[in-house]
């Protein structure tokens, strides 16, 4: 059954009796109330969501950070970020979580990282998505040998071994500058991406090309593209939220193991993979070297999973099956 005309009952049977004055007003609520609904109920789901939204403050006052403190993020301090014996000093009152081997304040350097990686995150997810819907979308409406094509292509891409391919492009084009750092490590996030997306979408079409109402726009004389921007697109919709909402932070987990390994975003930008790396090699004295950045990398992955899981059920449909999901949404 098709998402949108599934919604569409769910809303029409989710009318909300209110007694007024003897009488009985019945109030509707479209399908997007309806998975707000659900959403809010969710309290993990919003937990994280409120998570996010402080990691994303956190990135975005970045430069004020930098500019209370008097500390860029490139800047080194050894005279106050070493101590005498030239280890770096702990969380203090200058540095509020301390400060690296080279004397660099990781506060700040750690909301720089937060851009980094929500950057390439959504950015990667975004495009991967995009990709990843045109694919599956023409190889589960055409089929034939585009079908073959294009899902072999995809097998093809979820084969590769992504880290040696992203450290064969690191080595080959030599990138230094941070920009086109920052650009091939999306491109390669979203490409490596784009497969696993593709194959879901693609199932999705393949049953939906030969439901009843594309027959009946099919047989009114509609095109296939119009079929397919018009009729079966609005039907993916809740699918491609929900894996667009899970490949985040997939995609930020990504560009740490490539940042880590030293192929993602270049020096003197950090990024919490980087700041992994750096810290590992004087984590028995500086042990704030890795709990900064990794604790900032798990709270981010755990929060968009766990919204992502709150989208996929707040967009499941059949969940207004259920009679106690029915009463819980009539209170």
């Amino acid at each position: 059954m098709a998402w949108g005309r599934a919604a569409a009952g769910s809303a029409a049977g989710a009318a909300v009796a209110v007694p007024h004055g003897g009488s009985r007003r019945v109030r509707g609520r479209s399908p997007a109330q309806l998975a707000w609904a659900r959403f809010r109920r969710d309290r993990a789901a919003v937990a994280a969501l409120a998570l996010i939204g402080l990691i994303t403050l956190f990135a975005v006052l970045a430069p004020l950070w930098a500019r209370w403190s008097g500390h860029p993020y490139g800047a080194t301090f050894p005279e106050t970020g070493l101590d005498a014996n030239g280890q770096p000093r702990g969380p203090g009152a200058e540095f509020w979580l301390g400060a690296d081997q080279l004397g660099r304040d990781v506060f700040v350097r750690a909301a720089y990282g937060a851009r980094i990686s929500l950057l390439v995150g959504v950015l990667a997810a975004l495009l991967a998505s995009l990709a990843g819907t045109f694919a599956g979308m023409l190889a589960g409406y055409v089929g034939g040998v585009l079908d073959t094509l294009l899902a072999r292509l995809m097998d093809m891409t979820l084969a590769l071994p992504y880290l040696l391919v992203a450290i064969t492009l690191a080595t080959t084009f030599q990138i230094s500058s941070v920009g086109a750092s920052l650009t091939m490590t999306v491109l390669v996030i979203a490409f490596f991406s784009f497969a696993a997306f593709g194959r879901v979408i693609r199932g999705q079409v393949l049953s939906l090309r030969r439901a009843e109402f594309i027959e009946a726009a099919r047989s009114l004389g509609a095109s296939d593209a119009r079929i397919m921007i018009v009729d079966v697109l609005p039907n993916l919709a809740a699918q491609i939220t929900v894996l667009t909402s899970l490949l985040v932070p997939a995609s930020i987990v990504f560009e740490a193991t490539l940042s880590f390994l030293g192929v993602g975003v270049r020096p003197p930008m950090p990024s919490w993979g980087s700041m992994l790396g750096e810290g590992g090699e004087v984590f028995q004295t500086a042990w704030w070297l890795l709990a900064v950045p990794g604790v900032l990398l798990l709270l981010t992955t755990l929060s968009f999973n766990l919204v992502g899981e709150g989208v996929r059920d707040a967009l499941d449909p059949r969940a207004e099956r259920s009679p106690v999901r029915r009463g819980e949404l009539r209170r």
